[in-house]
């Protein structure tokens, strides 16, 4: 498994080894002990698996004080993931990490505890995996709206397919410091 920092401390990109051959492929999806070895130190407890449209984007997720970490990675299809560092006083807050994630490269990206979450769907549909360090908690959760200028994501897809809760999130730079995780080294 090869593991590489992203440009943001703490959010590490996962290649796997592939074992392939006539009959397909096998490759190990999570093992406790290589990915401690790794970095990841959080138990998960919680797995959850969407499925959605070309077009669909979902996100920007987080929850605070429950906070989640995730190791997320598609299982049919193509996504561009996002992680946005939303940690007040964090030397990278409000900026962000994007990786294509589709079920030929096999990646995986880790997404720690203090930040936002979303991803848009390049294929034609796409089932997306998720582990959580968290369990949902509907009372903290909170969004910052995929547009947000400050952040300036740019997304590989125009016009994207929004829930409504989605659409109506505010920007970061208008949430409370109090409604946000703070930043510990």
């Amino acid at each position: 498994m090869l593991v590489k920092e992203a440009e943001i401390a703490g959010v590490l990109i996962f290649e796997p080894k592939i074992f392939a051959d006539q009959r397909g492929y096998f490759f190990e999806t999570w093992s406790q002990d290589r990915y401690r070895q790794a970095g990841i130190k959080e138990n998960f407890v919680q797995d959850n698996v969407s499925f959605s449209q070309r077009g669909v984007l979902r996100g920007l997720h987080f929850q605070y004080p429950n906070e989640q970490g995730k190791l997320v990675q598609v299982l049919s299809g193509q996504v561009f993931d996002v992680a946005v560092d939303i940690r007040v006083g964090s030397p990278t807050f409000g900026k962000y990490v994007g990786v294509e994630l589709s079920e030929e490269n096999h990646r995986q990206m880790y997404i720690p505890t203090g930040f936002a979450h979303g991803f848009c769907v390049c294929s034609e549909t796409a089932f997306f995996s998720y582990k959580c360090t968290n369990y949902y908690d509907q009372k903290t959760e909170g969004g910052v709206i995929y547009n947000d200028p400050d952040i300036g994501i740019e997304w590989p897809i125009s016009n994207p397919v929004l829930s409504s809760k989605d659409a109506a999130y505010g920007r970061l730079g208008d949430i409370p410091e109090s409604k946000l995780p703070k930043f510990r080294e």
